[in-house]
């Protein structure tokens, strides 16, 4: 496999998309944060000092899709859509985050989706801190995709 961010010299470059065809592009993520009861049931009741976890984290994580000036090397993207879930998990004291990102473009959106996963999670550590340090962001990864020239991806475990 050819290493498509560097020249024949070894520097770092941006992929050429410009031959590419415009196609339909989705990409879905997740991840988790596992969390003490305390913190879960300070989340869910909506008692954290800082606001609403899940509405501040859902709009964190949008705006974490936009990656063209976090992540060297990634395209600037038109985004047709971004949106950011989470499932909250009792049993087992964990809030799983899903974000999936559309566009009409040449390069897939990847990257924005995992950014935007990360960012969610994050924010809800930082809201949460001040009550328990002990959180675990976990399990981040793609978990499809399709659109472009290597068509459609599934993750399976």
């Amino acid at each position: 496999m050819e290493f498509s961010h560097f020249d024949e010299d070894g520097n770092a470059v941006m992929v050429d998309v410009s031959g590419k065809e415009i196609t339909q592009r989705r990409a879905l993520a997740e991840g988790k944060i596992r969390v003490s009861r305390e913190v879960f049931e300070a989340i869910a009741g909506r008692k954290v000092k800082k606001g609403d976890v899940l509405t501040v984290a859902q709009v964190a994580g949008i705006v974490g899709t936009k990656t063209a000036e976090l992540i060297p090397m990634c395209h600037l993207l038109n985004l047709a859509n971004s949106e950011v879930r989470f499932e909250m998990n009792p049993e087992k004291l964990e809030i799983k985050a899903f974000c999936q990102v559309k566009t009409e473009g040449k390069t897939g959106v990847e990257m924005e989706a995992l950014t935007g996963v990360s960012t969610a999670l994050l924010t809800i550590y930082d809201m949460c801190k001040a009550i328990d340090k002990r959180m675990v962001i976990e399990e981040i990864h793609l978990c499809e995709k399709s659109g472009g020239k290597s068509g459609t991806f599934m993750f399976e475990r």
